[in-house]
């Protein structure tokens, strides 16, 4: 959220700094500095917590709860762009908040942990 703030203190301050600008002009930099701040605000949001009872998994428009029982499987296949949760009401849910495209390593080790979590509380099985 800092890079959206930054952003949008940038294109309001040049908005006032340019001497030909209209009012027009000033709107149109200050919105599309909201509208970029918005933006990364939602992409700012997906994350995956883990807690003694379930699993809370925020992605970019929506928060769910998830009791471990309900939680069959977790993967991550390779060329997956984020861990799914398969779900024993035989839907799939995308976990958002654990994404190896750049942190690989990470990702796999924080599914590896999901896994875990949901093979040690719920009725799960894994699979990669």
């Amino acid at each position: 959220m800092s890079l959206g703030t930054a952003l949008l203190v940038v294109l309001t301050a040049v908005s006032f700094l340019l001497d030909a600008a209209t009012a027009g002009d000033r709107a149109s930099f200050i919105g599309t500095g909201l509208l970029v701040f918005a933006f990364l605000g939602l992409l700012s949001r997906p994350k995956v917590v883990a807690a003694q009872d379930g699993v809370t998994v925020v992605n970019l428009t929506t928060k769910r709860r998830l009791e471990w029982a309900q939680v069959v499987r977790v993967t991550l296949r390779p060329g997956d762009a984020w861990v799914h949760l398969d779900l024993a009401d035989g839907t799939t849910l995308p976990a958002m908040g654990i994404q190896p495209g750049i942190a690989k390593d990470q990702a796999i080790a924080d599914a590896r942990a999901l896994r875990a979590l949901v093979e040690e509380h719920g009725t799960g099985t894994s699979a990669t």
